[in-house]
């Protein structure tokens, strides 16, 4: 730990010294697709005990069928000024550079679709509630991002049953007992100094106070205190250190990429196609990894 805390850095090198990543490249998991089945076949021989198997909430999310079209939602009139005033004013003009957040991030914001806007707003709160929704991005953990046409995967309803069902499969079909870690890319803040963080997610991780978007504009605000690293969703299996779980899902954030793009309008650019025309096949093109194998380092 360096003089002004602990660092992504710092707990980077710390997963390192003990598991050697390697990122698993599966097929693009569709609606119904039996994720957990392709996965066991294919770290079945590599995978041994004491290892960490990290997965994508948004991959699993797909997988297990929890998507939505937000093209079915019509959003009223008072959504989308709710949602102008919102994104491009408020977060465009007064958080977004408050939170020192980046020219074309702010670009975007500033040029935020409001029709498309309000119905995913409107979405983030029927799914979890008004606070989630003043998000600027990942609203109520909602992902709009390598999924075609105006898709958006859901939210898990239970990481923690999510993350016992692959450990389970592990254990039958490959005869190995891991660790199994949800993750999502969405930030937390945690602490140079002090042992807790401010989560933008609930999660069944014992990490520190959910605090929604307020952990975003705190944890930016005061970026000197805090540290901004993958979430860490839930964990079934041997029990990891906090600050090595916080690391290895950095770690798995970092090696795993964004697929076609980190947003929905970034693979759209990618794949050279109007952002809700984006199709599975026009994906399919594009490498995914959704799972990280940590192989625990044996002196």
């Amino acid at each position: 730990m360096g003089r002004k805390g602990i660092s992504a850095a710092d707990l980077v090198a710390l997963a390192l010294k003990f598991y050697r990543p390697l990122r698993i490249k599966t097929s693009l998991w569709r609606p119904g697709f039996d994720a957990i089945g392709e996965l066991v076949r294919l770290v079945k021989g590599v995978v041994g005990e004491g290892d960490v198997l990290v997965l994508s909430e948004k991959a699993l999310s797909v997988a297990k069928g929890l998507v939505f079209d937000e093209a079915s939602i019509k959003p009223s009139r008072l959504s989308q000024v709710y949602t102008c005033l919102l994104m491009r004013w408020i977060w465009g003009y007064l958080l977004g550079p408050i939170c020192k957040l980046k020219p074309q991030t702010l670009s975007w914001i500033r040029g935020y679709m409001i029709k498309e806007g309000a119905r995913h707003k409107q979405l983030a709160i029927r799914v979890g509630g008004p606070l989630e929704a003043l998000k600027p991005s990942s609203e109520a953990g909602i992902d709009a991002s390598n999924l075609p046409f105006s898709l958006v995967a859901l939210p898990l309803n239970d990481a923690k049953a999510a993350a016992g069902e692959v450990r389970r499969r592990l254990m039958e079909e490959a005869g190995v007992d891991v660790t199994v870690v949800v993750v999502d890319s969405d930030r937390l803040y945690q602490h140079r100094r002090l042992d807790f963080a401010l989560t933008s997610r609930r999660t069944s991780v014992k990490l520190g106070v959910y605090m929604g978007p307020l952990s975003l504009i705190v944890g930016r605000v005061f970026r000197g205190s805090f540290t901004p690293l993958a979430t860490p969703l839930a964990v079934d299996g041997p029990p990891l250190n906090k600050w090595l779980l916080l690391g290895l899902a950095e770690v798995a954030d970092r090696v795993r990429g964004f697929g076609a793009g980190r947003t929905a309008f970034d693979a759209a650019r990618r794949l050279g196609a109007p952002v809700d025309k984006v199709t599975w096949s026009m994906l399919e093109r594009v490498p995914h990894y959704p799972a990280v194998l940590f192989k625990l380092r044996r002196s």
